[in-house]
């Protein structure tokens, strides 16, 4: 009985080369310089700043929250904000639900 795969001969590993471990270091080294500077320093970045908007929030700010809710800011608690989405209709969020500070008088022109 033949098989179709043709028996293989294993052969000796080539030798590595002496200085092959730290050449590696040396690369780990760079890729992570390279993931940091790439990723995680922008992701920073933007975490900052959006916690400096959060705390510069203010009653009468103009917001627009991560579910695509404006309105204007009617009171600022510790964790919670309430906007005033319409007249008389006011809605209870987290700090941390707001995307973005329109500038003044944005509402009234949407």
């Amino acid at each position: 009985m033949s098989f179709p795969i043709s028996p293989v001969l294993a052969q000796a590993a080539a030798p590595q080369p002496a200085g092959g471990g730290m050449s590696m270091i040396i690369m780990m080294v760079v890729l992570f310089g390279l993931m940091y500077f790439m990723m995680i320093r922008p992701q920073a970045k933007r975490q900052k700043e959006h916690r400096a908007l959060i705390a510069g929030l203010a009653k009468g700010d103009e917001v627009v929250t991560n579910g695509g809710i404006a309105g204007r800011v009617d009171e600022v608690g510790e964790t919670f904000i309430t906007v005033e989405i319409a007249s008389n209709v006011k809605v209870k969020v987290q700090k941390g639900a707001v995307q973005q500070v329109l500038p003044k008088g944005s509402l009234k022109s949407v």
